[in-house]
């Protein structure tokens, strides 16, 4: 279970690292957070598949090319899938376990098609050993509500995948967000592969001494509580 988490790090500096472009629009003003809770909204890293117009005939559509674009962008904490007939269900879907990522409807196709990387500065009550931004493996959706005016805008929602504990986690919790591994970015975003195998076993728990832990107090439980404090150890 992955519930609460600190985002604090500024948007040009968690690009840089992902070997990202900010997202035009307001993406690159994300406000810094250190009790991100579900509903809120988060950064992603995703690889947006490039297309080119054709250049022969008449009418063609675009043909796509094998390139893609990685983009550092917002979505809101919680996975809307794109068939949901409104965005109550999202608050529920903050995570996908692992076990099932595969079976269950609500992350199946956005598993084969549409996986995003969520940074995090740390999650409670832990941070990299190394001190470098976490990669969460994600899944991403963009939902449309039919109800509101053509003109607004979809609304783009993601979940945290899940893993059994590692070893780093023993006596804490039996479950931990998939941390994924700088040799692996390149393979989880591309949006070309749909080797649901191979992407799933990159689905395991790090190896020991990846993340370091120390206790934090209780205010964290509020969301309304968000400061620097938070992450204090006590």
């Amino acid at each position: 279970m992955c519930g609460r988490f600190a985002l604090y790090t500024e948007p040009a500096r968690i690009a840089h690292y992902f070997g990202a472009s900010l997202a035009e629009g307001h993406d690159g003003e994300h406000e810094p957070s250190w009790n991100v809770a579900p509903t809120d909204e988060v950064l992603g890293v995703r690889d947006r598949p490039l297309r080119r117009e054709a250049t022969e005939g008449q009418g063609e559509k675009e043909a796509e090319t094998r390139e893609a674009e990685r983009i550092l962008m917002t979505f809101r904490w919680g996975l809307i899938p794109w068939w949901s007939k409104d965005a109550k269900g999202g608050s529920r879907l903050i995570n996908a376990r692992r076990e099932t990522v595969l079976t269950k409807s609500s992350f199946r196709e956005a598993f084969e098609k549409r996986r995003i990387i969520v940074p995090a500065d740390g999650f409670y009550e832990w941070r990299r050993a190394d001190g470098a931004p976490m990669a969460f493996a994600g899944l991403a959706e963009r939902w449309r509500d039919k109800n509101a005016p053509k003109d607004s805008p979809p609304i783009r929602s993601c979940t945290v995948i899940t893993t059994p504990a590692g070893p780093d986690m023993e006596g804490i919790h039996d479950r931990m967000p998939v941390l994924l591994d700088p040799s692996t970015f390149d393979l989880w975003l591309d949006p070309y592969n749909e080797d649901t195998e191979e992407l799933r076993a990159l689905l395991q728990p790090l190896p020991a001494g990846t993340m370091v832990h120390h206790p934090v107090g209780p205010r964290i439980g509020n969301v309304r509580n968000n400061d620097p404090g938070l992450v204090e150890a006590v």
